[in-house]
């Protein structure tokens, strides 16, 4: 057995050009507590892009193995874990108890074999691809948490997502279809607002050259102050920034603006009017829970939603996909198969 492997490695912050796949990275050992995975699928998030630039509170120890999201075969069992075998297929919850997250506190999933705590491991159903499920934990996880957990969504609200072509944007749309919302979705491309349609969305904006709050109110009418008519009942904003004003405008009265995240930046112009006129809700949502990932598992086990996945990468290839989310030219996941 080769004691190194293959491996997307982060050796100091900058930019993209500062990750190497190398050859000779050594291969994790099942210590205990702990199985190795040989990983099948891993999958990029946004949050990754920020690993490799730094992030202000956040010593990452370097070299890392970037990427959170995994799925997998244990290749080694290590001594005190129990209900785990050789050969079982699992999904990894990112989030490590004691250390922090996956490919970023810890080594992640860009590479063939990664060391996992026996406590993040779900089981995969045999329905469930490994590309499936790798596209699952952080996006789908977040937007499940949410959408679903905090039953924000109800069937025939109107709800609004945008930045609707990345990874929480797309999970969002799949599972307000899903709840029986009609969804209008955000982007920034005509073929990214080709895609969303086909992927359910009942409306498409493209945010470049149409302003989404005044579209929503020239569609659904002016929110007004006495009654709970006109604007949209949910707005899914996760950008912050210069977007943030503009959704309190086009939600109805008693609507509800949701935010698990700030890609935009967290300190954006706010207009405390439109909460108290409005009796607006602003609910935050973070990160997810194992129950998250074991019921999205269980939907995609059932054919009730299907993660969007732009495209697969070999582990060569993984930085090139990284630059896509960063430069939001992907409509989904982006996959690599180490």
């Amino acid at each position: 057995m080769s004691q190194t492997m293959k491996a997307l490695l982060l050796n100091e912050h900058g930019g993209l050009e500062q990750l190497r796949v190398v050859a000779d990275h050594p291969r994790p050992r099942a210590d205990e507590g702990h199985v190795v995975l040989r990983v099948r699928a891993a999958s990029f998030n946004y949050h990754d892009v920020f690993t490799v630039q730094g992030m202000p509170g956040i010593k990452v120890p370097l070299p890392v193995v970037i990427g959170l999201d995994l799925a997998g075969e244990i290749a080694e069992v290590g001594p005190g874990v129990a209900g785990w075998q050789a050969g079982d297929r699992v999904l990894v919850n990112p989030l490590n108890r004691k250390h922090g997250l996956m490919g970023e506190m810890l080594d992640g999933g860009m590479a063939e074999y990664c060391r996992v705590a026996q406590d993040q491991l779900i089981a995969l159903p045999q329905q469930v691809g490994f590309d499936e499920a790798a596209a699952l934990p952080v996006a789908y996880g977040t937007a499940h948490r949410m959408l679903v957990t905090h039953r924000t969504v109800r069937p025939g609200d109107r709800v609004l997502v945008l930045g609707a072509s990345g990874g929480v944007g797309t999970a969002s749309v799949v599972l307000a279809k899903m709840l029986g919302a009609e969804v209008i979705a955000c982007a920034g491309s005509p073929s990214k607002l080709d895609a969303l349609k086909a992927l359910g969305a009942d409306h498409v904006v493209n945010y470049r050259d149409t302003d989404f709050s005044k579209w929503a109110i020239e569609q659904f009418g002016k929110p007004q102050r006495r009654s709970h008519e006109g604007g949209v009942d949910v707005v899914v904003n996760f950008t912050g920034g210069d977007t943030w004003r503009p959704s309190l405008k086009c939600l109805k009265r008693g609507g509800t603006l949701l935010v698990c995240g700030a890609t935009a930046g967290h300190d954006p112009a706010e207009d405390l009017r439109y909460v108290w006129s409005f009796e607006l809700n602003i609910k935050g949502s973070n990160s997810f829970y194992d129950d998250n990932l074991k019921a999205l598992l269980d939907l995609v086990a059932d054919g009730r939603i299907r993660p969007l996945i732009d495209r697969r990468l070999p582990l060569e290839e993984a930085a090139r996909g990284l630059a896509l989310i960063r430069d939001r030219e992907v409509l989904g996941k982006v996959i690599v198969n180490p």
